[in-house]
């Protein structure tokens, strides 16, 4: 239950429960209260536990390029870590004529990796049960790990075959897809969730976690069947807030697992999880000629340039560009396409139906690592 705000005592006194207060009152999202309140904490520790009051703006300089020369954080981290600060001061203490003069990190910003639709497949199939559901959402709809565990009831349009997607990252709403594929697994798995609610409900219970103000206006909406969770947690859990026992939904965490042993056992070798299986999404779909602000509508990108990033993944043969080394020896019926096979201490590869196991390869530059690899096999 780590995304239900933790509760915040009547007189808050701790600097961090008045933020709080004040975060919420402005209605920013639990997750960028959480971020916020992680580096603000960061921030104050690195000072020697300073109250911020005591601090200023040299001490926010000093921060920043300390994350930036010695932590080499990426450069958006670096801004998250700025965000929260200025957050407390300009918007928190409202101290708004901050002269802020820092080293910026200059640690590129990495192309994410992708799964081919071969591998996106075979991860999934490694899954069973309401993980191979959930990865298929990732993959097909474009979810984030977070907004496919709080899918709810009513949120699975199939009518209209779109899936909606309530207070996402920014707090923002979208439509994104149904995949056909899905939609009889769905069905079964809303079924199924259902049935434990009125079992909870048999039992005394079967409420849900609401936002404060939807639950405030309507008070017996948590145990409505449209607000239930499509994938419920195995076991009910106490709202930290209310004391409550309500059924929650499947943790993140347990998904994530889930998805970095099922990628293992496709023999993946990539940087990948779940998020992986959302850039997957709108790489193929980019890949397969949809237009670029359709993706972005699905993906929920505030800023065209967000999702401009997937056209860097695309693949030059996809943009028409061939290799000369193929231009040059395909149109000569020089070679085929090799298939190597793997074997202890050496190399097969099957060219035009030869085995040249262990021969000396056809290019100069093999050539010399051979020869340097012998000379140092045998110590000359």
């Amino acid at each position: 239950m780590d995304d239900i705000p933790v509760p915040i005592p009547a007189k808050p006194v701790r600097l961090l429960d008045q933020l709080r207060v004040h975060m919420r009152s402005r209605n920013l999202a639990y997750k960028t209260e959480q971020t916020y309140l992680s580096w603000i904490k960061n921030f104050i520790y690195f000072h020697g536990k300073k109250h911020p009051r005591m601090l200023g703006a040299k001490e926010i300089n000093e921060y920043l390029t300390h994350l930036a020369v010695h932590k080499n954080l990426a450069v958006n981290t670096q801004k998250t870590a700025l965000n929260a600060l200025v957050y407390l001061y300009k918007q928190f203490y409202g101290l708004h004529d901050l002269q802020l003069e820092f080293t910026h990190s200059a640690k590129p910003k990495l192309i994410p990796a992708v799964f081919s639709h071969r591998e996106a497949t075979s991860v999934i199939t490694q899954l069973s049960g309401v993980y191979r559901i959930l990865a298929s959402l990732m993959y097909g709809s474009g979810l984030r790990v977070m907004e496919a565990v709080r899918l709810r009831v009513q949120d699975v349009d199939f009518s209209n075959h779109c899936i909606i997607v309530r207070e996402a990252k920014g707090s923002k709403s979208r439509r994104t897809l149904l995949p056909n594929t899905l939609v009889k697994p769905l069905q079964n798995q809303i079924d199924f969730a259902l049935a434990l609610h009125a079992k909870d409900l048999d039992e005394g219970y079967g409420e849900v976690y609401l936002p404060a103000a939807l639950s405030r206006k309507y008070p017996n909406a948590a145990r409505l069947p449209q607000w239930q969770y499509v994938f419920p947690a195995h076991i009910r859990s106490t709202d930290p807030r209310s004391n409550t026992p309500r059924r929650h939904h499947l943790g993140e965490q347990s998904v994530q697992r889930k998805v970095k042993v099922a990628i293992q056992s496709a023999r993946i070798y990539k940087k990948a999880g779940c998020h992986t299986f959302r850039h997957s999404f709108a790489t193929n779909l980019l890949r397969s000629g949809v237009d670029i602000r359709n993706i972005q509508e699905m993906m929920g990108h505030a800023d065209l340039s967000t999702t401009q990033i997937y056209t860097h993944i695309v693949g030059v043969q996809e943009r028409g560009v061939v290799s000369p080394i193929d231009l040059e020896w395909n149109h000569n019926n020089k070679i085929n396409e090799p298939a190597a096979r793997y074997s202890a201490g050496s190399i097969t590869t099957l060219w035009e139906g030869e085995d040249v196991t262990d021969k000396v390869w056809a290019f100069p530059f093999c050539n010399r690592i051979t020869r340097s690899a012998e000379a140092m096999v045998s110590g000359r």
